[in-house]
């Protein structure tokens, strides 16, 4: 009996998690002191997280620190926390795309965070904080692209593996240097990275015996196509043009699909289809759902 009480509570908290947006990961039962590593990041300035929300849905994400490639700083990482939030309030969104400022993507975790926060304790704090984050970003009811210009490296290449898709340019590259600086990803690019390409290749990939540049990745399914244009305005442009293709139709039920598809990946399976249920009972009867068998309706005669 209690073995089976226990059962359906780790159920239902799973299912939470991934059905609930404004979830983490970690908080205080698990050691982690959110308040106190953002303390410790505000003391870190440079660049800025930009969101730009637009009339067709789509959110516009750009990472902006250009004299450091786009390197993400203490402040950067609380605002990239922040504006996920906001995206997870978006009730008109359904789409986002992340992106570099001038043509490059990330370099990842600016240099001074890391030399500041040397124990063992601060970098799992830090880690706990940007996997709250960026797994946070991944559940997002909004389906997303990473647009990789230049170079994705260390915490960029994490960060593009949050994303449902990622395009690339023809001369950019991902590159997880983890293991050049005596470390491992930390932000959950590791795991992430694994159910992308499989353990084999992930493997290949991390230890820097296979270098991503946009063929290889493409070859690797890494990225779903290379685009055309290196140009970093056309770049947004083509990357907007793909993404319309998956977000043609009302924000409820795209979003309802997103949240749908995100519990078959994390949940078991019986957990995956009452969460399909549930996501069900919020469309069936609904505007959406009664105008398009309307519309239907109209065709067949």
């Amino acid at each position: 009996m209690a073995r089976s009480l226990l059962k359906t509570s780790l159920m239902s908290m799973r299912t939470n998690l991934v059905e609930q947006t404004g979830l983490s990961l970690y908080n205080t039962s698990h050691g982690f002191d959110e308040e106190e590593v953002k303390k410790k990041l505000q003391q870190f300035p440079g660049g800025s997280i930009d969101l730009r929300k637009e009339d067709n849905g789509i959110g516009i994400l750009t990472l902006n620190n250009p004299s450091k490639m786009n390197a993400i700083s203490g402040v950067m990482m609380l605002q990239l926390l922040e504006k996920v939030i906001e995206l997870e309030n978006w009730t008109e969104g359904k789409g986002l795309i992340v992106h570099g400022a001038n043509n490059t993507f990330s370099s990842g975790s600016d240099l001074n965070v890391v030399k500041a926060l040397v124990t063992p304790e601060d970098g799992i704090a830090l880690s706990m904080f940007m996997q709250n984050t960026l797994t946070r970003l991944m559940r997002l009811p909004l389906i997303s692209i990473a647009l990789i210009q230049g170079w994705a490296l260390g915490g960029g290449a994490e960060f593009t593996t949050a994303c449902d898709f990622r395009l690339m340019t023809k001369e950019s590259n991902i590159r997880f240097v983890h293991k050049e600086i005596g470390i491992v990803p930390s932000w959950g690019g590791a795991t992430r990275l694994v159910e992308i390409i499989g353990s084999r290749q992930a493997l290949k990939v991390l230890t820097g015996a296979l270098k991503l540049d946009s063929q290889k990745a493409l070859n690797l399914r890494m990225v779903e196509e290379v685009l055309q244009s290196s140009d970093e305005t056309q770049c947004l442009e083509e990357a907007k043009e793909w993404l319309k293709q998956f977000i043609d139709g009302p924000p409820e039920v795209i979003r309802a699909l997103k949240k749908s598809v995100t519990a078959g990946k994390e949940l078991c399976f019986e957990e995956a289809l009452q969460v399909e249920r549930d996501l069900l009972g919020t469309l069936w009867g609904g505007p959406a759902n009664i105008e398009a068998i309307a519309r239907r309706g109209k065709y067949c005669k």
